[in-house]
């Protein structure tokens, strides 16, 4: 069983809507079917009890290996603890290659799974020793070493049940929320609003106390000390029992508290000094530790945190009662368990000591042994839920302590006898302000309800109904996508929208590129989603991108799909009919938005048949709209656009819209078929997003068919009187449109440029110039720069073959290198001639027929 091109699916993709590991399995003839290995499935199910059924009921094709790899990976995957349900194995036209797709949470442990996945498959098949716990733990540790802590994933649940886009930035804590303008982010539970000066007062404790006292909060007394002398003569002046502690430390580190001795602050300040180079002694406040959340102007939630501690038997060693206290499942290693085992290290046998304890002292029946003199729950600590408790004045003053401080999101610590009453009557204080606090506390407290602090965080982020989504459109199709792109964006540019556009040219931002090269894949789509100009998207979305990694984006407001052509790809990763390619190429209607839009080409029967996997609206758009299936749709009074009477006329029940085609330069009046098809597919699309009709016109008008506007489609040219076209055509499809337009072009004499994509069929090459072999009196065939794994001459000598019997044409040229293949066309052209030139490397060649064409046009000087 060899294992290749291992894909981890980013987003919703060709098989399903989760992430998933995507892997080419194959076979020997003996693997296609565990029937012909004896024994093997009982010792499968010896190593691995928990693996599914290999076979399900009623099944009676043989069982491949491949499939069992599936079944292994996503088992081990859950047995591990990871929410995966989904796998699918899909055989290949190739004898005893198969696909096996297994959803993934992260993408790490997937690959691990996979791994796990084969070594178990081949233990099974060699009868040799397959470490199950092993193999289960190190998936567990993996998963809580890259999932997000407990504080950033609850905010990114309480983002997904709102339907928010996330993406995580890093390895770490940093997300992102929503698209372009509308998007947010956060660092654990830190938003992009928390400001860095009050992030650095929150972290300087002295500071911090000062600006609570000026605002009225109780604090306890004490100031920053510079010595052991220093700190004993301030725990003097503020009164013992003291708390000594770094100036800025976080999670309690450094900290002692209650301290009532020389001897114990001398302990105390060495501790907080191996922590920090500032010290702070201030007044311990006797009570109870209390943590109250404050997000925006509220308390959101509270709890009561006990230090680490053990309670005695009797008949039970102190480190005897830690270990069956972490025996508690709730108990973890980690942030993943709502405890944290009990660290028995040097700081829980000095607090023992303090208490006149040692490891091995067996503590009375009901005495309390603390280990750790903090409360925090990375220690050990325990947390019940006191929310409902909070007096509303000390909720008041843990909001005004955030609010002095300028944190949006707060860890306010307070220490009182009791939640119930004012911090003034109890003596109670605010001991610390914190930045980025943690959430484990209150999202699974150790007693007590939990809190969705997660929820309040998003509603503090995004309002009532924010979603941080931006109009999103995405195309697909085998031609014209481009074209379509650009027209699109340039409609929501006229609606004075910044738009970020992805194509196969590059990547464009409020109109100027930032990118340049093929930017068709979900790369280029993420940069434009994370762009913060950006307020719609406009995202080209080839075939190879979705095949690669899936899409960029959960989902779109308007999927566009111009045609399913023949002869593009095919072949290619498995994708072998245009049955196949309409499957990939739907991908996008089927995540369209619950009230998006589908805009459908209902002359082309592979697109028109995706209507049925739309959860969204429905808009067909075709030249006549005779055809049954438009003529059914308007009828129901659904939208609709055609051609009629010279005019684009876009029908929704009795409402219509009607712009002469005479008034949309790109279709020359529309003479060009293709160009027509485009305009329909991008006014559907706007008219999706409820673009006004007036700024659509006034769009249309404004869009020429140049090489600024359409880099490569259609471009027209004259040259000493002839008419030069420059497209980027390069398939059977692409072929046939174009010959329908320039036959409806005036031209003496019919010279074409082309050359051939090596990565396509050998059919498909020589189809392109049977097409054109009927239309035009000259072919030039040249060698494009990248021959895409064919031979030198290979593809020319297709192309060649493609004219064999060709019905016009009567003269053939062949050059190696495209400008040469130019010049050899346009230097022959007189007046009234027509060249059509199928350009390759789009932006070089346009520019060296410029430059051509301005030379031509320039006074000769003697």
């Amino acid at each position: 069983m060899k294992l290749s091109r291992i894909r981890a699916l980013r987003g919703p993709n060709l098989w399903t809507h989760h992430t998933a590991i995507e892997v080419v399995v194959t076979c020997s003839p003996k693997l296609c079917s565990i029937t012909d290995l004896p024994g093997f499935e009982s010792r499968l199910r010896s190593r691995f009890p928990a693996i599914a059924p290999l076979q399900s009921v009623g099944q009676t094709d043989p069982v491949c290996l491949a499939h069992v790899l599936g079944l292994a990976a996503l088992g081990l995957q859950a047995q591990a603890g990871c929410p995966v349900t989904f796998r699918r194995t899909t055989p290949t036209l190739e004898a005893g290659v198969f696909q096996v797709i297994v959803e993934y949470t992260q993408e790490a442990v997937g690959r691990l799974a996979l791994e796990l996945a084969q070594a178990l498959c081949i233990a099974a098949l060699e009868d040799t020793p397959f470490d199950l716990q092993h193999a289960l733990t190190q998936l567990r540790d993996l998963d809580e070493d890259v999932r997000l802590g407990p504080s950033t994933g609850a905010i990114v649940d309480a983002a997904v049940a709102r339907q928010i886009p996330y993406r995580r930035m890093t390895e770490g804590s940093m997300v992102s929320f929503g698209w372009g303008s509308q998007q947010r982010r956060i660092q654990a539970a830190e938003t992009d609003t928390t400001g860095a000066i009050a992030e650095s007062i929150a972290q300087d404790k002295q500071l911090t106390k000062k600006l609570l006292v000026a605002a009225g909060v109780p604090v306890p007394r004490g100031r920053e000390v510079s010595s052991v002398e220093d700190a004993w003569a301030a725990a003097l002046e503020v009164g013992l029992p003291v708390v000594v502690k770094p100036m800025d430390g976080n999670q309690g580190k450094g900290v002692t508290v209650n301290i009532k001795t020389k001897e114990q602050l001398i302990a105390g300040y060495h501790t907080a000094k191996s922590f920090r180079s500032h010290v702070l002694v201030e007044r311990f406040l006797p009570g109870h530790d209390f943590r109250l959340l404050v997000v925006g102007n509220k308390l959101v939630a509270a709890a009561q945190r006990e230090a680490p501690h053990v309670v005695g038997d009797g008949q039970h060693s102190i480190r005897e009662l830690v270990d069956f206290v972490n025996l508690d499942p709730r108990r973890g290693s980690g942030h993943a368990t709502s405890l944290t085992k009990i660290r028995f290290d040097d700081i829980a046998l000095a607090c023992l000591a303090d208490q006149e304890l040692q490891a091995e002292s067996v503590p009375e029946l009901g005495q309390r042994v603390t280990l750790r003199r903090n409360a925090n729950l990375s220690t050990g600590g325990a947390a019940t839920d006191v929310t409902d408790d909070v007096h509303p004045k000390v909720a008041a003053r843990a909001v005004e302590a955030a609010k002095m401080v300028g944190l949006d999101v707060c860890g306010v610590d307070v220490v009182t006898d009791s939640i119930h009453h004012p911090l003034e009557t109890t003596g109670g204080g605010v001991v610390e302000v914190n930045a980025a606090p943690g959430l484990r506390m209150h999202i699974a407290p150790s007693f007590g309800k939990g809190r969705a602090v997660g929820e309040a965080i998003i509603q503090f982020m995004f309002g009532d109904r924010g979603n941080g989504r931006i109009p999103l459109v995405a195309v697909t199709g085998t031609n014209g996508k481009t074209t379509t792109v650009r027209l699109i964006s340039h409609l929501l540019t006229q609606s004075g929208l910044r738009v970020g556009m992805t194509n196969t040219d590059g990547v464009y931002i409020a109109g100027q590129r930032i990118d340049t090269g093929d930017c068709s894949g979900p790369k280029s789509a993420r940069n434009v989603l994370q762009h913060p100009d950006v307020e719609a998207a406009v995202l080209e979305t080839a075939r190879g991108g979705m095949l690669r990694e899936g899409l960029a984006f959960d989902r779109c407001d308007v999927a566009v799909v111009t045609n399913i052509g023949t002869g593009d790809h095919l072949g290619l990763n498995y994708i072998t009919t245009v049955e196949d390619l309409a499957v990939l190429k739907r991908v996008i209607v089927k995540n369209i938005a619950d009230k998006g839009t589908a805009v459908l080409n209902a002359a082309d029967p592979a697109v028109a048949a995706m209507a049925k996997h739309c959860t969204g609206a429905v808009t067909f758009f075709a030249q006549s709209k005779s055809l049954p299936l438009m003529a059914a749709h308007l009828a129901q009074g659904q939208r609709g656009i055609y051609v009629e009477n010279g005019c684009l006329v876009a029908a929704e029940g009795a409402n219509r819209y009607e712009i002469p085609l005479s008034a949309v330069p790109i279709t020359h009046h529309g003479t060009i078929g293709f160009q027509v098809e485009n305009v329909l597919a991008s006014v559907a699309a706007v008219w999706g997003l409820g673009l006004d009709w007036a700024v659509i016109r006034a769009g249309l008008a404004s869009f020429e068919n140049d090489s600024d506007n359409a880099l490569g489609r259609f471009n027209l040219f004259t040259y000493r009187g002839a008419t030069v076209i420059a497209d980027y055509g390069h398939n059977p499809d692409a072929m046939s449109a174009l010959v329908q337009a320039v036959n409806n072009m005036p031209g003496k004499r019919r010279t074409v440029v082309i050359s051939g994509a090596g990565d396509r069929r050998d059919e498909d090459i020589r189809q392109q110039t049977q097409i054109l072999g009927q239309a035009f009196d000259e072919v030039v065939l040249y060698q494009d720069q990248c021959q895409r794994g064919r031979s030198d001459g290979e593809v020319i000598a297709l192309l060649r073959e493609g004219l064999a019997g060709a019905s016009r044409t009567q003269g053939i040229a062949e050059i190696t290198g495209e400008f040469l293949a130019i010049d050899t066309a346009m230097d022959k052209l007189e007046e009234g001639d027509l060249c059509l030139i199928l350009v390759d490397q789009v932006e070089e060649a346009l520019s060296y027929i410029r430059a051509k064409i301005s030379q031509s046009a320039s006074p000769t000087v003697k």
